[in-house]
């Protein structure tokens, strides 16, 4: 197990806490670059076009000097066309350019959002399951949709202002100064008045957008939440539809104001942008006005000058704050990184290898587990949780994190299923039943001890190989909002059709399908909420029997099905139980009875155990100690 926080998210962005600015490192920009450089000939050619649109458009105010200095003056009809045909023409070049510059940026731009997502959502796919516990779902749907988008804006918006930016001053200043290096000093002498209120509006819009990015992950955490079905069920089961369309409304309503913010701190930062760059063109046209009467230089020069001018304060006043700006545009990115950053808890060692025939011999070793530890040692919870707790201070809104109320949630659990047996896990609620049958698939790893699969300890064994090799039916079965065949191919896509029905036929639900009116093709709708709780789980059977696992791993409960519905499940299961290593949270006296193994846990321990070879029958054994199991069998079957 890693230990510690490690080297987190938030290496790659440092803060100065005095003025919230962040100072970019060159990781960061190595990171961002390794995105981009798949399309580095593209956004080569993606430069080009915009070195092209400044270049045309420094033409028309040189066109418009030639008009008025030459062409009028000279009453020279034949250059009016010319510079006519010019000033129209470079319009329509330029057009076209813009056209072809924009395909570009945008297949730059799709295409980084495919891979920023298929890199997170890879990443997520690998994460264990408590990374899931620990997170929303609304908020990690957030990170893949809104920041991603935010990254690609980055990249083929920001970016190409800033450079387009840079471009047109420096070409724009060229121009300026050969037509009148006085005037061009004079215009560059207000420079100094944008850089002050730039660098500070630039601060608050970074911090503001990134208010805002949570924000919008909050929303969509409740939008998730409450809208689909389990949750859509529970709001209205408790009547709270006007409780939650108030949570929303005001969590609406956070977005709006602070998007709010950001559009008022962009007006009032234009408006004096525009107050400032108003004073520099007077003082241009003032000076340059007496310099005309003076004979110093041509009207024509003075509106060419005039024109120059709108060009050059527009783009002096982003440069000034580009640094700011950039690092501000790099906001999507950090929060991108920070899942992409935080580490796989459980994954296959460099020598894993993969069982080619498993026997089915599953040996717990002295396996203690503490979700309290292992949350400690989990360097992926302070990403997880720094976001949220920024925002939300109640403790109920943090997570959905379910802990038990002891310490340890199993200690020192030592036992060995020899291949072909059953084992039953008996105990009161919250014994770590649950737990033990997560920690075999390797849902989770163990805190201390191991868990052998063969004699071979599971963290030896390649994950895809021990996914094949466990069959996990759990009591909340799971159901695509898709067609019954393809809720089963889950299971093993290359099935057929006469294996996929002879599944359904063992699992006892191939002649309700086929009562349907689409038969195997039948939508089961949100989570299978079409079908009924029986009906779910003999599809999940269905579908294990399809997978033919040499381990199973059951929740059998069946308490809440009718009598039909539950003989029809325990007749699939004990089919599909023969001849493989079964780990079964028993609920039923008849799984008791017929267990080779049967071990009894309370707070996280095994505190009785029997075999059948021992005494011929392990249930026989447990009731003549008269100890936990004997309490359990005489309040739950004594009748």
């Amino acid at each position: 197990m890693q230990s510690g926080l490690g080297t987190g998210w938030w290496t790659y962005i440092k803060y100065d806490d005095k003025r919230d600015r962040p100072k970019l490192s060159s990781k960061l920009l190595r990171r961002v670059w390794l995105y981009a450089r798949p399309y580095r000939w593209k956004i080569l050619v993606l430069l080009t076009t915009i070195f092209a649109i400044t270049g045309l458009s420094l033409i028309p105010p040189l066109l418009l000097r030639d008009l008025i200095d030459n062409a009028i003056a000279n009453r020279n009809p034949e250059r009016i066309n010319f510079l006519a045909i010019g000033m129209i023409g470079v319009p329509l070049l330029s057009a076209a350019i813009g056209f072809w510059q924009r395909y570009i940026s945008a297949t730059i731009g799709e295409s980084l959002i495919a891979d920023l997502r298929n890199a997170l959502y890879n990443h997520m796919s690998q994460m264990s399951l408590r990374f899931f516990t620990h997170s929303k779902t609304g908020e990690l749907m957030s990170r893949l949709n809104n920041d991603v988008v935010g990254a690609q804006s980055a990249v083929t918006g920001t970016f190409i202002n800033i450079v387009t930016n840079f471009v047109s001053v420096a070409a724009t200043l060229i121009i300026m100064f050969s037509l009148e290096w006085r005037l061009t000093l004079l215009s560059i002498a207000i420079v100094p008045l944008f850089v002050a209120p730039t660098r500070k509006v630039g601060q608050r819009l970074r911090k503001t957008r990134r208010q805002s990015m949570e924000l919008n992950a909050r929303m969509n955490s409740l939008m998730q939440e409450t809208l689909n079905i389990d949750g859509a069920l529970l709001v209205k089961l408790f009547g709270r539809q006007s409780a939650e369309s108030q949570h929303f409304y005001e969590r609406s309503s956070d977005v709006a104001n602070i998007g709010v913010r950001q559009a008022m701190i962009g007006r009032w930062f234009f408006m004096g942008l525009g107050l400032i760059s108003a004073v520099g063109t007077t003082l241009v046209f003032w000076l340059g006005g007496h310099m005309v009467l003076h004979g110093v230089f041509t009207v024509g020069t003075i509106v060419a000058f005039g024109a120059y001018l709108a060009q050059l304060y527009g783009p002096l006043s982003s440069i000034s704050n580009a640094h700011v700006e950039f690092a501000t545009s790099m906001v999507s990115f950090e929060r991108v990184f920070e899942i992409l950053d935080i580490p796989i808890e459980i994954k296959d060692s460099p020598d894993a290898v993969n069982l080619a025939k498993v026997q089915g011999k599953v040996t717990f070793r002295d396996v203690s587990f503490s979700f309290t530890e292992n949350d400690r040692n989990y360097p992926g919870l302070a990403a997880l949780e720094h976001d949220r707790n920024a925002f939300e201070s109640n403790q109920s809104e943090t997570s959905t994190i379910i802990k038990p109320s002891r310490n340890m949630a199993l200690e020192n659990v030592r036992f060995t299923i020899e291949p072909g047996e059953l084992a039953a896990l008996v105990g009161p609620s919250g014994a770590g039943k649950t737990t033990i049958s997560y920690l075999l698939p390797r849902l989770y790893d163990p805190t201390e001890g191991s868990i052998l699969l063969d004699d071979h300890e599971l963290h030896e064994i390649s994950q895809q190989s021990l996914a094949k090799a466990i069959g996990m039916v759990t009591q909340e079965t799971y159901l695509f909002n898709d067609t019954l065949k393809a809720n089963l191919l889950y299971a093993r896509p290359d099935a057929t059709d006469q294996e996929v029905k002879a599944a359904c036929q063992a699992a006892n639900i191939h002649n309700f399908i086929k009562s349907l009116p689409d038969e195997y093709d039948t939508i089961v709708g949100a989570r299978g909420y079409r079908l009924s709780g029986g009906e779910r789980q003999r599809i999940a059977i269905a579908r294990v029997i399809l997978k033919d696992p040499r381990i199973l791993v059951l929740d059998e409960a069946t308490s809440s099905l009718d009598s039909q519905s539950e003989a029809l499940i325990q007749e699939a299961l004990h089919r599909i139980m023969k001849g493989r290593t079964s780990l079964v949270i028993a609920h039923r006296l008849s799984t008791i009875l017929n267990a080779d193994l049967i071990l009894v846990l309370d707070e996280g321990r095994i505190v009785e155990q029997a075999h059948r070879r021992e005494t011929g029958s392990a249930h026989e054994q447990l009731l003549s100690n008269e100890g936990l199991y004997a309490n359990l069998y005489h309040t739950q079957f004594g009748d």
